[in-house]
């Protein structure tokens, strides 16, 4: 069973429901292709690398798609002509599609392709207007330390 029940969450949560259906989509898919393989690396507070592994593939077979909150890496099968006879065919090279589902202000940073890997950099910027700031209740000034007099003639 790949059904993954998020009613109690979703009863006490407001704007949840993007990610509990994503987490769901994901549950359902999971039985899918692994090809190519690939790793997530987390590097920093803010900074991630996806590392996928497609040997054979040319910068120009491969296609990254970023758009809002989903990155698309596609490789395109070459045909490529054989001068003998193959006895055994074992390193994959055919086309695929992986996509990865991104947070919010994710953004890649860089791509590169060495050794047979495909190096993505991700970094997540969150916009000044989206951090977290202090609200003061009512429009009043914070509260300041108020001295007491007793305190000060004590002192003197």
């Amino acid at each position: 069973m790949n059904r993954m029940d998020m009613t109690q969450y979703r009863r006490s949560t407001v704007g949840f429901d993007r990610l509990f259906d994503l987490m769901e989509r994901q549950a359902r898919n999971a039985g899918g292709d692994n090809y190519p393989p690939f790793n997530i690396e987390r590097r920093g507070e803010d900074q991630y690398r996806i590392t996928l592994a497609v040997a054979g593939f040319r910068p120009g077979d491969l296609d990254i798609t970023a758009q809002q909150n989903l990155l698309v890496v596609q490789g395109r099968k070459r045909d490529e002509s054989v001068d003998g006879e193959m006895l055994h065919v074992g390193i994959a090279n055919r086309g695929f599609e992986r996509r990865f589902e991104l947070a919010d202000y994710v953004r890649v940073e860089n791509a590169d392709l060495a050794d047979g890997l495909l190096i993505i950099d991700l970094l997540r910027e969150v916009p000044d207007a989206m951090k977290p700031k202090k609200i003061a209740i009512g429009g009043q000034k914070p509260l300041e330390i108020v001295k007491d007099d007793e305190d000060d003639s004590a002192a003197a």
